[in-house]
């Protein structure tokens, strides 16, 4: 991330009249946090309180009115008190400082109080505003706080900074009709007319990003797995669906409560474990101290979910859970160490399902999970290290993506199995007990774990964190007359030619027609000799990373990509087709030779989780790496294939992993033909279990193919929907499916104005809708538009929407017409946020490389 420091010699900073402090050195005021003001905050101030009090009317339009107390003990008064408040200043109606009225300043996102008004030691400052609504994410009818990572200072005014941990006294009015969610019991509810006043118990100690509460028309349900009773408040109205999967979430949280409590020898560490499930949430979920908030659509599963839907919501849950011992009790120092805590809930919640689900392959699952997305952006030319700079916390979230939520569980594992798993425990439990309820970062962990381990920590983290990028590996496999191997090396190079040299350990397998030898290699450097495999016979095929423990991009010899087929193993199967893909994406594969090899592997694969490899990418090589005329050439084809397994007998997860693939491709005059009479109910294929999501899903697609009936599907499926919050968000689609060009035009142009792009999760769809590749004629008009907006979607939006934006916009193309758009407008732009540009670049790989990769095989 060394090109954000350019960002810095562009900014004007202000300094606003400041004393000389300890370290002679004025502190710059700028938006956001800096670093700078955070390590002198830390050190001035302590024991934090905040005493918060919203007022939320009926109408969402109405303000919000609020009170703040905020308590704090402070040391040095060398420099004004700054607390961050990034609203208007016709926000604040009042300020008193230790029970005097002050006057109002509020520059850059900071309200600046005065030494003069402070005293050394226990302060208070009591604010009156209207809360900001940019993270209030308010509906006709709910609403939820989402803080992370700076959010926080956009509702109420507060020290935004992970390492200034506080307490908070919470109160909420709301309609009387509404329930309430926070981090911490109800301690009093009292009705006032049409409102009812809930005042909640001090909270534990948490970060403001962790600060959270949840208000609306919801229901609630109370269950008590364990020995800790939890409430869940939903919206879900389908009967089937909470029937089936209520009591399956709450022992879902008990039971990675469980496993945590044993692997950290550190019990669940706060008052409660409650959760809310919210339609339009905008991540997978998000672990607010005691308030956990789920996408509703991810915990909700009905009897047509695959195994894979239920692993999935699993993971999550998991995921989330783990953030309460890593991430809410040991939080990072500074937000360049955000990763840590998403590499040990993924890494956690891993390591959580094997139990859970002992009939699943967990190292399949592992690869799965991982893979394919921490290659598509470490792959790129906005790929960056595991831990990146942070200048000023208003940037924090361009941090989040693949490769701190998938690279870094590779990471970690590849760690674990260098130290052992029991060394690698025995330090966690330690770093745990350490930092409870305080801040740690990386080298805090580096440190603990390296008095466990004789590795070189600091050495091996050097590579694995602090520097991007993969290892692309190749052989030199020499023969003697009589056909047995003589010379077996393998070296690494790094993808970006630099000298970096990842250290790991991976399995090479070599095949034979009765078995498949297995040796176990640990590559220290850029060379290693396989000694075990000297003297053995020819291989049919040499298959590397076996296990799917390596990381990079590795050989595959004339035989690997037939042999794949033939492999009995699994986890060699995936990791083989994985390696194929990426192959084919670096150049050394034609696309329909992989496409050829997808293919064979969905007529014959009865693993869900390796099928669901196999069509992801054959999706991705059809719609972005084939040529015009192959892809008319293989489309019947691929059509036929798909349904042709359908009709197999094959089990439900199966078919509904290959219908998912069908669905997307059978444009067809026959394709669509099919898919309406599945959608119309006049087929019924056996085993295949749709819900109400599927059938909306494919009236969806049978618009974007143009069928013939579309307005009637759509005006069909509208009416069919039982769920008025998914209700609406159809209809926000609509407009997105419309056969009339103007129609779409007019629903792209509406997404300038913010409001319009407020339910983020629908915003992507709809943009996946208009830039469909069966439609990029029509919309890649739009491509120019949508970059022109990046940096208001970066202002407005929460942290996953820039990237989505991109990805379902630019993300779409793999046409020279989009290439070139892209290259006019970095031209164009040059200052243009090496932020976003970083973005761009993850957006656009399968853009880039499609250009070379489609020449050659014209």
């Amino acid at each position: 991330m060394k090109i954000f420091y350019s960002l810095l010699c562009i900014l004007v900073f202000t300094t606003i009249g400041f004393s000389q402090s300890q370290s002679n050195k004025n502190l710059i005021l700028d938006n956001g946090v800096s670093e700078q003001m955070a390590i002198f905050r830390k050190k001035q101030i302590s024991d934090v309180t905040y005493g918060l009090r919203f007022e939320i009317p009926q109408q969402k339009q109405q303000e919000i009115n609020s009170d703040l107390t905020l308590k704090l003990t402070i040391s040095d008064l060398s420099e004004p008190l700054y607390l961050d408040f990034k609203e208007k200043t016709s926000n604040i109606k009042s300020i008193q400082v230790n029970g005097k009225n002050t006057v109002i300043v509020h520059e850059k996102g900071h309200i600046i109080i005065a030494s003069k008004d402070l005293i050394l030691g226990k302060n208070t400052v009591a604010i009156s505003f209207i809360a900001g609504n940019l993270s209030l994410n308010r509906n006709d009818d709910f609403l939820y706080t989402l803080l992370v990572p700076d959010r926080a200072s956009t509702l109420f005014q507060c020290l935004d900074q992970p390492d200034i941990k506080a307490t908070y006294k919470l109160s909420l009015m709301v309609p009387k009709d509404w329930s309430v969610l926070a981090g911490a019991d109800v301690k009093e509810k009292v009705e006032k007319g049409d409102f009812t006043s809930y005042s909640f118990g001090e909270s534990d100690k948490m970060s403001t990003y962790l600060f959270s509460f949840v208000a609306g028309k919801f229901k609630t349900v109370t269950q008590k797995p364990g020995n800790l009773e939890m409430t869940m408040l939903y919206r879900e109205n389908n009967a089937e669906k909470f029937r089936v999967s209520v009591d399956t979430i709450f022992n879902l949280h008990q039971q990675s409560l469980d496993f945590l409590e044993k692997y950290t020898n550190y019990k669940f560490p706060f008052q409660k474990l409650d959760f809310a499930s919210i339609p339009v949430f905008q991540y997978g979920g998000m672990e607010h101290v005691g308030a956990i908030q789920y996408r509703e659509s991810t915990l909700f599963l009905d009897n047509s979910s695959t195994d894979s839907e239920k692993l999935d919501r699993a993971k999550l849950i998991a995921h989330e859970t783990s953030h309460m011992w890593f991430g809410d009790l040991v939080t990072m120092k500074w937000f360049d160490d955000v990763w840590m805590k998403e590499v040990f809930a993924n890494f956690m919640a891993d390591k959580i399902m094997n139990p859970i689900f002992p009939k699943v392959n967990h190292n399949l699952q592992f690869i799965n999970a991982h893979y394919s997305s921490a290659y598509a952006e470490d792959r790129s030319l906005g790929t960056h290290p595991i831990k990146q700079n942070l200048a000023n916390l208003k940037d924090a979230g361009s941090l989040y993506g693949a490769i701190i939520y998938n690279k870094a569980p590779i990471m970690m594992r590849q760690l674990e199995a260098s130290m052992g798993e029991e060394a690698f425990q025995k330090g966690i439990e330690k770093y745990i007990k350490k930092y409870a309820n305080d801040n740690a970062d990386w080298n805090n962990l580096v440190e603990i774990l390296d008095a466990e381990t004789p590795l070189d920590m600091q050495k091996w983290s050097k590579v694995w964190v602090n520097q991007s990028g993969r290892a692309i590996f190749t052989d030199k496999i020499e023969y003697d007359a009589k056909n047995n191997i003589k010379k077996f090396e393998i070296s690494q190079q790094a993808e970006d030619k630099s000298a970096n040299v990842w250290p790991q350990i991976f399995d090479i397998g070599l095949v034979y027609p009765d078995q498949v030898k297995v040796f176990n290699v640990n590559i220290t450097d850029k060379n290693i000799v396989v000694k075990e495999a000297i003297g053995l016979q020819k291989p049919i095929a040499v298959i590397y990373n076996y296990n799917g423990f390596g990381y990079g991009v590795f050989p595959l010899d004339g035989n690997t990509i037939e042999s794949v087929l033939s492999l009995k193993d699994e986890v060699a199967r995936a990791s083989n087709y994985i390696n194929i893909y990426e192959n084919t994406l670096a150049g050394n594969v034609a696309p329909i030779k992989a496409f050829n090899c997808f293919i064979k592997g969905i007529q014959q694969e009865e693993n869900e989780l390796v099928l669901k490899i196999i069509t992801n990418q054959t999706s991705s090589i059809y719609w972005k790496f084939l040529t015009e005329k192959q892809q008319s050439k293989v489309q019947k084809q691929l059509e036929n294939v798909v349904y042709a397994r359908l009709q197999a007998n094959l089990p439900s997860n199966i078919k509904k992993t290959l219908f998912n693939l069908f669905s997307s491709i059978a444009y067809s005059d026959s394709g669509k033909a099919q898919l309406y009479a599945i959608w119309n109910k006049e087929n019924i294929i056996q085993s295949l279990k749709l819900n109400e999501d599927d059938y909306t899903n494919m009236a969806m697609n049978l618009a974007i193919f143009k069928h013939q009936k579309a307005d009637e599907i759509l005006n069909r499926a509208k009416k069919t929907i039982t769920n008025p919050d998914k209700q609406k968000r159809f209809e926000f689609l609509l407009p997105s499916l419309s056969k009339h060009e103007l129609v779409r035009a007019a629903f792209v142009k509406s997404l300038k104005e913010d409001e319009n792009r407020e339910k983020e999760s629908w915003v992507a769809v709809g943009l996946a809708n208009i830039n469909h590749p069966l439609r990029q004629e029509s919309a890649q008009k739009y491509i120019r538009f949508s970059l022109d907006l990046v940096e208001e979607i970066q202002r407005t939006g929460d942290i996953f929407f820039p990237k989505d934006w991109l990805n379902n916009t630019i993300g779409k193309y793999s046409s020279k017409y989009a290439f070139d758009e892209v290259q006019r407008f970095l031209k164009e732009n040059p200052n243009f946020s090496p932020i976003l540009k970083r973005k761009l670049l993850q957006a656009t790989d399968g853009l880039y490389r499609a250009q070379n990769i489609k020449k050659e095989s014209e």
